[in-house]
């Protein structure tokens, strides 16, 4: 049985950060496979899992909507065919195959750019139908999610287990928060659980955002405080994937992890 952890919150505040050390808890916990997807444009999931990125499924759904028009406009060809009868769901099963890293115990799939002029309902039906396929060989599979929540139903048809949510230890980090905590209700895909964490937290909390804290729908369950080791690996270009296991980075990531296996 998978289960799928999905990470959410504004931009800047660590979500890759917080899901690269999801991935190496559950490498080093032999919580394996694990499925990575990088939903967010900018494709940085890659760097801190220490791999090479070269193709994403953005690149590959513009190539596949470029070839039906070409198609389109000098055979006539069928609508939901490509050149040589394959059809759009066999072309993306295959391409984005093709195009997943594999690294130690994980894989990881980017979505790499946002969608251009024209309509891509077609193709984003499909592209849900083959990562629902291939996600079902995982008994992970973590979802770094751009800012926001919007596109999250589609990547996937499937519910979410675990929805965790990043803030920074703001006033306004917590109303963003509280605000994609909200919105889950609208989605079409189900979430059994959200949970809030706080990142970059330097001190103690204040009156005032512990006020807010109390008042969220969602249960604070982790709390990562400002760590000059992970602004030593931004600088060096180190992956995190390599970050000490002593690190309080990972020790937090571990009690927060342990949490959501008391969930499931």
């Amino acid at each position: 049985m998978t289960t799928f952890i999905a990470l959410a919150g504004k931009g800047g505040v660590g979500k890759t950060t917080i899901a690269g050390l999801i991935i190496k808890y559950l490498v080093r916990n032999h919580l394996t496979p694990v499925l990575a997807i990088d939903a967010d444009p900018s494709s940085n999931l890659n760097l801190v899992l220490g791999v090479e990125l070269e193709w994403t499924v953005g690149d590959i759904r513009e190539e596949m909507l470029e070839q039906v028009k070409e198609s389109l406009a000098t055979s006539g060809a069928a609508i939901g065919s490509l050149p040589g009868g394959i059809t759009k769901r066999e072309y993306l099963d295959y391409q984005i195959r093709s195009a997943m890293i594999e690294g130690n115990d994980f894989d990881l799939i980017a979505m790499g750019r946002s969608e251009g002029p024209g309509c891509y309902c077609a193709v984003n039906h499909n592209l849900r139908m083959v990562i629902d396929t291939i996600s079902k060989n995982y008994r992970y599979v973590v979802i770094d999610n751009e800012a926001g929540m919007e596109h999250l139903s589609r990547r996937t048809t499937r519910d979410v287990d675990h929805l965790i949510i990043v803030s920074d230890p703001s006033l306004r980090g917590l109303i963003a928060a509280q605000r994609i905590a909200e919105f889950r209700h609208d989605l079409d895909i189900r979430i059994h659980h959200a949970y809030l964490v706080l990142n970059r937290v330097r001190g103690e909390i204040s009156p005032d955002l512990q006020a807010y804290l109390d008042k969220m729908d969602i249960p604070l369950i982790g709390i990562f405080r400002e760590e000059t080791t992970l602004s030593d690996f931004d600088a060096m270009g180190k992956p995190l994937i390599e970050l000490d296991e002593t690190s309080p980075f990972y020790l937090e990531i571990t009690r927060v992890m342990e949490q959501l296996s008391s969930r499931q």
